[in-house]
């Protein structure tokens, strides 16, 4: 049998004698198809990423460094920004901890229902916020199911409680006459929502991981006599902690920047239940372009931030994060 063949045609055969190298792979594209692609991909990014988000920084300094420190002198920026990292700094936590253990749960344990989890843990991905927001609406609302009793839930608790707190314990319930639990259109709303269109980059960050890692470690510290908690903390921990921080990181830039959620249940009360991309609407509608633009530079700032801090333990922990991210 005659070996000739020609070059250009060629797919690799390993009973051929010539080594694997010699011969053109038939992924390989041509030159100009590759800088094609490339050049395609670079454009997008300047015209969709890099040219909007230079003119928002332009746009912000553009009547000079003044103008742009004044704008964040306004008690409602102020406020604004500080709503925006308490909002965060109460989502983020909470969705960690909601994260690890759906994770854990769904990698390391069958039981029925567990594809049903794993959609649910999937739906704000599939739905617009502001039907989410709605939801909060028509569920705390002052025409909602649970708004109503929890508006008059003072009086509520006097008149069903009071009579036998006060026999069996002698405490007397009137300081509670006028109490109220306000959800929508106040701050616990607004994290209601954040923690709604959030809850889902930790879990979903997890779950691939920690199904890869399977549970031949956990299994092997608790037959060496480790407890639950020790297990999780020395084993389980370490395997996920990088996973664990890309998921935190995308949770808090995205908690930082909602807006349809918010919008919906914040009832864009100035100074008190407006968050960062919520004032940035307003001042722009307001026609105080600088001001807007200055807040828009400062919410891309910390996600900027937050994007430098991932390429910096990507640098240093390079061969680390590409172990336990192979999933």
């Amino acid at each position: 049998m005659s070996l000739d063949y020609v070059e250009e045609d060629a797919i690799y055969d390993s009973r051929r004698p010539e080594p694997p190298e010699a011969h053109q792979r038939p992924t390989t594209e041509r030159p100009h198809i590759k800088w094609t692609l490339i050049g395609v991909a670079v454009v997008f990014m300047l015209l969709v990423l890099v040219i909007p988000l230079v003119l928002v920084f332009q746009q912000a300094f553009g009547k000079g460094v003044d103008e742009y420190f004044s704008a964040f002198a306004d008690p409602g920026s102020q406020a604004a920004i500080r709503l925006t990292l308490i909002v965060a700094a109460i989502a983020v936590p909470l969705n960690l901890v909601f994260g690890v253990a759906a994770a854990w749960c769904i990698a390391k344990y069958n039981f029925r229902g567990k594809a049903f989890l794993v959609t649910l843990i999937d739906l704000p991905f599939s739905i617009s916020p502001v039907v989410s927001g709605m939801v909060y609406v028509l569920l705390f609302g002052a025409q909602g199911w649970i708004g109503p009793f929890l508006r008059n839930f003072g009086n509520l608790a006097i008149a069903g409680l009071g009579p036998s707190v006060m026999a069996w314990y002698g405490i007397d319930l009137s300081f509670m006459k006028g109490w109220n639990i306000e959800i929508v259109f106040a701050v616990p709303g607004i994290v209601l929502a954040t923690i709604f269109v959030t809850f889902p980059f930790v879990a979903r960050e997890l779950i691939p991981l920690m199904q890869d890692q399977g549970t031949q470690d956990e299994e092997a510290a608790i037959s060496l006599g480790a407890t639950g908690w020790q297990t999780f903390w020395r084993v389980t921990l370490p395997n996920i902690k990088w996973g664990l921080l890309y998921g935190v990181l995308l949770c808090n830039a995205r908690a930082m920047g909602e807006f349809g959620a918010v919008s919906v249940v914040s009832g864009h009360i100035r100074g008190k239940t407006m968050t960062m991309p919520l004032d940035i609407e307003i001042l722009y509608n307001e026609y105080n372009f600088t001001a807007a633009f200055a807040m828009a530079s400062l919410l891309a700032m910390l996600a900027l931030l937050t994007l430098l801090f991932k390429t910096i333990l990507e640098f240093r922990y390079g061969d680390e994060l590409a172990g336990t991210r192979r999933h």
